[in-house]
């Protein structure tokens, strides 16, 4: 976000140009503008997803292609052309899911979303230099990456075990509309969170809760859950909706007045001060992390407005929405050492490390001594976002 921009690069997107005087009256980028009306358009269509196109009133394949039509939509108003490079990795990857032996194909569907996102970043930082359009699809392809890895792995996972003793287990390969519904659905396709595709199908097919409800529940009381309402998202959807705006506020009050840009201002890096520049790059950078707690908390609250996300009962008999939470503002701002910080920083990122796919991603199959998954863990972590970012 950063500073506000001039009117030559507030313009500088691929995206639609239908919110520009939006753009000049505000002083924000257009991609900013047009990446914030589409999340409140797609939280709008997240509660009227869940009222009016319910598991009741709709058959799952309506509520697969109503939330494709409106994920396309989104990314295609936000990014234009650049749109195509998410819809190439993810028709690619299917064609891998299709023709390929379910013995490889974790690993072909990993070389070519990883290799994929890894061309787009260093073309865009090596060879372009950062000259191209201000408008950054990385994000959205980061958590598309991630979708298809994950399906990849579950799916080849699911056929080698031939049981269902593993809840995120896949055993039969997707229609294309399942797949196209659950890596560009307008609920996650913009910002996130990753989420695993059995919880989303279980999300379309309307099992979701009643069966968060089962799992969290003692045996005597399994048999009258199905028969309860389900719980409402309104209470969770409006406390994330108050900590987005207390973002928001954040944001147009600090760190507007300390754009992290400055850090690398010709000027104040020659004239100022070592512990000047040292005090500063630590509040700017600090302040400059509101961005993704107001992105990552609202991509969250859309989800819970349309019933995805919901994690069983709390110790206090509450209804949780925590399924699918990114992040705890809480425990990042309070941690006391970097383990404690990536526990709550990022976190559907940080289990999609953690699952099998990351760790035995069979790119290296014998290469690794013995105890170094987690060494290729934190490479898989470097590779996402030292190279991307």
């Amino acid at each position: 976000m950063g500073e506000r921009m001039d009117n030559h690069s507030a313009i500088q997107t691929t995206g639609s140009q239908w919110l520009l005087p939006v753009s000049e009256y505000w002083g924000f980028p257009l991609a900013l503008v047009n990446f914030l009306a589409c999340q409140l358009f797609a939280l709008s269509s997240a509660f009227w997803f869940r009222l009016y196109l319910s598991r009741q009133h709709s058959s799952p394949l309506a509520r697969h292609a109503v939330a494709t039509l409106l994920g396309v939509t989104l990314i295609i108003f936000c990014f234009g052309w650049y749109s195509t490079h998410l819809l190439a990795v993810v028709l690619a990857n299917y064609l891998i899911l299709i023709q390929t032996d379910i013995s490889n194909v974790h690993r072909y569907s990993m070389v070519v979303a990883m290799g994929y996102l890894i061309v787009c970043h260093v073309s865009r930082v090596f060879i372009f230099k950062y000259g191209i359009l201000s408008t950054d699809f990385s994000g959205p392809l980061m958590v598309v990456t991630q979708k298809i890895t994950s399906l990849a792995f579950q799916l080849h996972d699911g056929k080698k075990t031939l049981t269902m003793h593993m809840d995120t287990h896949v055993h039969i390969i997707p229609s294309l509309i399942e797949y196209l519904s659950y890596n560009l659905n307008f609920l996650s396709v913009l910002v996130g969170p990753f989420n695993n595709y059995k919880d989303y199908i279980d999300f379309i097919e309307g099992t979701h809760i009643s069966g968060s409800l089962r799992r969290s529940a003692s045996t005597s009381d399994k048999n009258g859950f199905h028969k309860s309402p389900d719980p409402s998202p309104l209470n969770a959807v409006c406390q994330k909706l108050l900590v987005c705006c207390g973002c928001m506020i954040f944001f147009l009050i600090v760190t507007q007045s300390l754009p992290i840009e400055y850090n690398v201002n010709p000027h104040f890096v020659s004239h100022a001060p070592f512990i000047t520049r040292l005090i500063y790059a630590l509040f700017s950078i600090q302040a400059a992390r509101i961005k993704f707690y107001f992105a990552w908390t609202l991509g969250d609250a859309i989800s819970n407005a349309a019933g995805f996300g919901f994690s069983g009962m709390d110790e206090n008999g509450k209804a949780s929405w925590s399924l699918l939470s990114n992040l705890n503002v809480v425990g990042v701002e309070t941690a006391t050492s970097f383990k404690a910080f990536i526990d709550n920083w990022n976190i559907q990122t940080g289990n999609w490390l953690k699952t099998k796919k990351a760790q035995e991603s069979a790119l290296l199959p014998k290469m690794l001594p013995k105890g170094g998954k987690p060494y290729l863990k934190f490479l898989c972590t470097n590779v996402c976002y030292c190279v991307c970012f």
